[in-house]
């Protein structure tokens, strides 16, 4: 195989951006594309000089594909999903790659049964040489033994028109969830994949807290690791101006990205050994004041795209695998199950239990039968992210 050949299902918003970043990726080759409004997807076919079909399993059965982008509202992922892979398709899937970590698991179960196809999930913000720089300073020890991670991701603003623009968007129906699924996966992916998984969550939710809806628009998030460390998590789409800050804290100091400022403040001796040898009673270690140079934002989406090319021709190592994607997932359900809860969830989070109480919350919803019906309607024209 020379190129690879790809069919994107959904044509709403992020698909035109993929679908661009397809035709500039080497050794990579736009066939065709699926969207269940046909005129949509024709409108995209003509656009992009690509085969059009109305129905994903008709485009995998039509032999013209070797790979698949899923750009699909949540709940679709893991059913359209499941059947690329069925039918030997090599997947690369929009985050999360599930609404909830049950559906995660039957996710990678179907591709555990197809193994030798590539599977990967578009956690772009992983080529960002800000975050990229954070996990060498952690995994190479610089940073030393984590004391505490915070982030503060509160520029996610939405007005009530935002959520009003279409009957799927913050339902439990429609979504899935709020907050913590729409707007912070790739945050949520960032924390597991820096810090790693906490072995107990706390959570605090407001429901319609700041808008009429019925899912989560603020969160406050207290984590707890193995090793004694603590996480904080608080997120919202209610609060102008908002704040984007992550602060790592280790024993050889304290690393702080804000804007695309990246700053590391290092300890001459490690804040453990001082401790213990320190005879001063309000001493604190010196400190190295560093500034560390950062250009761009790396290859992000492209960047992900060419590396899924280079996995299914090349073999190479995939920054963003998607197994790795129902970590996040299960963050922010945890969240969300402990806040319903009012009880911290101790990790691996009950996948069953989890999706027992979101159906009893799509069950439940204040919405009608009629307006559940509209939802359907919209979710099946609605592939915009």
């Amino acid at each position: 195989m020379k190129n690879v050949r790809i069919g994107v299902i959904g044509a709403g918003c992020m698909a035109s951006l993929h679908m661009n970043n397809i035709k500039k990726t080497e050794n990579a080759e736009l066939t065709c594309v699926c969207d269940v409004d046909l005129e949509r997807a024709k409108a995209a076919g003509q656009k992009y000089n690509c085969r059009v079909f109305n129905d994903h399993k008709e485009l995998l059965k039509g032999k013209v594909s070797d790979a698949v982008m899923i750009v699909t509202p949540h709940y679709f992922h893991t059913t359209t999903g499941i059947d690329a892979l069925n039918a030997g398709h090599h997947v690369l899937v929009e985050k999360p790659i599930s609404v909830h970590k049950a559906d995660c698991e039957r996710l990678i179960a179907a591709h555990k049964k197809n193994n030798k196809l590539v599977f990967a999930a578009m956690f772009n913000m992983r080529t960002d040489p800000h975050y990229k720089k954070i996990k060498q300073l952690i995994d190479s020890g610089e940073l030393g033994a984590l004391i505490r991670v915070t982030w503060i991701i509160t520029n996610w603003f939405r007005t009530n028109a935002y959520f009003a623009s279409g009957s799927w968007r913050a339902t439990w129906k429609g979504e899935g969830g709020g907050v913590l699924l729409n707007q912070c996966p790739h945050q949520l992916d960032l924390f597991q994949w820096l810090c790693g998984m906490p072995k107990k969550v706390h959570g605090f939710c407001g429901i319609g807290k700041r808008h009429n809806i019925e899912v989560e628009d603020e969160v406050t998030a207290y984590m707890e690791y193995k090793n004694g460390a603590t996480g904080v998590f608080i997120t919202s789409t209610g609060e102008a101006p908002g704040t984007n800050r992550l602060e790592i804290a280790g024993e050889c100091g304290k690393v702080v990205l804000e804007g695309d400022v990246l700053t590391f403040t290092r300890n001459e001796v490690p804040a453990n050994k001082f401790i213990k040898t320190s005879k001063q009673i309000f001493a604190t270690p010196d400190v190295w004041n560093i500034t560390i140079p950062v250009n761009g934002n790396g290859g992000q989406h492209a960047e992900i795209l060419q590396n899924f090319v280079n996995a299914i021709l090349k073999g190479e190592k995939l920054i963003a695998p998607a197994e790795e994607g129902i970590h996040s997932v299960e963050l922010g359900n945890a969240i969300l199950y402990s806040s319903m809860t009012a009880k911290p969830v101790e990790m691996p989070l009950d996948s069953r239990a989890y999706e027992k109480m979101l159906n009893e919350l799509i069950r439940k919803s204040k919405f009608t039968k009629k307006t559940a019906k509209k939802i359907d309607g919209d979710l099946s024209k609605s592939f915009n992210k």
